[in-house]
């Protein structure tokens, strides 16, 4: 069959619209329309190079659709289905998810490759060149074939522009603040950079119970969409917070800080270190490129303070759980999903909707491509 797809061809360049053939799923995969796609900076970190992966590759790894077809052994789904993808599978038998740790599934490691458990590449482009999805999920293509393991069934009177926000952002947001930060009640949480995962560290924080949640962001047009998520205080300088935290805590500085921006970088993970008291802990949920050292701080207080510096990939979350607890935490209103989407575009405007998430002051908190039927 054929499906319309957006592939990173060569680092450094706009992503490229084209049609691919699609062959159908084999043992242990499914077929599915995505409806609705997400756009997420890690799939710039493709295009930049940040992130080693094997080009061409179809991009996109946060989406919602229905599964159109099933192969051979497949149990956990069934045609009509409706669906959100994993971008980490979640095989259930490896080291890391025996340990629950199912977001860090050995599965995961060939997400920037796109190659399917037999080998194979599963879109054929144009000139004879191959290419897999981003993330065994490629949510910017009509279709896809995708590993059984990768899709969350969800209920199918949840909107799929609801549906599709939880299979990254929302998800990678909310869950490294509850289970990576371990936000409690009463905790003072300093949140760097409100876009699409801040946001959701803001209100997750608040939902938690935090006494003060504070948004740093240098976008100064970023306040309002801080405040309405959650934060109670929203600077645009960490020196600015500086003395505020330390007035708010008594002196004791925050308990948590959680840093959400774009690509990671060394001042911001020291001004975070900084705003930290005694055994606070340090979210870093940014990545960037292998040669970016972006943690450059004086072990001193790091020993003396007990501080902690944790990593954090999908919000440490386990996604057959935390994607449908988080609709049902949207269901009965206890957080915000529809009020992320700022912007929606067509496949064709896939690159114009980067360029705004790239563009301070564009307005742009979280976009999405809407899938032609």
């Amino acid at each position: 069959m054929k499906t319309k797809v957006a592939v990173a061809m060569e680092i450094g360049k706009p992503f490229e619209l084209m049609e691919a053939e699609l062959d159908g799923p084999k043992d242990f995969e499914v077929l599915v329309k995505w409806k609705v796609a997400g756009l997420c900076h890690s799939d710039l970190h493709i295009s930049s190079g940040d992130m080693p992966a094997t080009l061409p590759l179809v991009v996109g790894h946060e989406g919602s659709g229905i599964v159109e077809e099933v192969g051979p052994g497949v149990t956990r789904v069934k045609p009509g289905d409706h669906v959100v993808g994993s971008f980490i599978p979640g095989c259930g038998t490896c080291g890391a998810c025996s340990r629950g740790m199912s977001n860090l599934c050995n599965e995961g490691w060939n997400g920037t490759t796109g190659f399917m458990a037999d080998g194979r590449l599963p879109f054929k482009l144009p000139g004879g060149r191959e290419a897999g999805g981003m993330t065994n999920l490629g949510t910017f293509a009509e279709r896809a074939v995708v590993k059984e393991k990768s899709v969350v069934p969800v209920q199918e009177w949840i909107p799929f522009e609801t549906a599709a926000l939880v299979g990254c952002g929302v998800t990678t947001g909310y869950s490294s603040t509850i289970n990576t930060a371990g936000v409690k009640a009463g905790d003072i949480v300093v949140v760097f950079g409100i876009g699409g995962l801040g946001a959701n560290a803001l209100q997750a924080a608040k939902l938690a119970g935090a006494r003060y949640v504070i948004a740093i962001d240098t976008d100064k047009t970023k306040e309002d969409v801080a405040m309405k998520f959650g934060a109670t205080h929203f600077f645009s300088d960490p020196a600015e917070a500086g003395p505020v935290v330390n007035e708010l805590s008594w002196g004791e500085q925050a308990d948590k800080a959680i840093i959400t921006i774009g690509v990671a970088d060394a001042a911001v993970t020291e001004a975070a270190f900084n705003l930290l008291g005694k055994r606070g802990v340090l979210v870093l949920v940014s990545m960037g490129a292998m040669d970016n050292y972006s943690v450059h701080i004086p072990g001193l207080f790091l020993c003396q303070f007990e501080k902690v510096i944790k990593g954090s990939l999908f919000g440490s979350a386990n996604a057959n759980y935390e994607i449908p607890d988080l609709l049902k935490l949207w269901d009965q209103k206890h957080i915000m999903l529809d009020e992320l989407v700022s912007h929606r575009f067509t496949l064709d405007q896939v690159n114009e909707g980067y360029e705004m998430m790239e563009t301070p002051g564009s307005g742009l908190l979280r976009g999405l491509i809407i899938h032609d039927d």
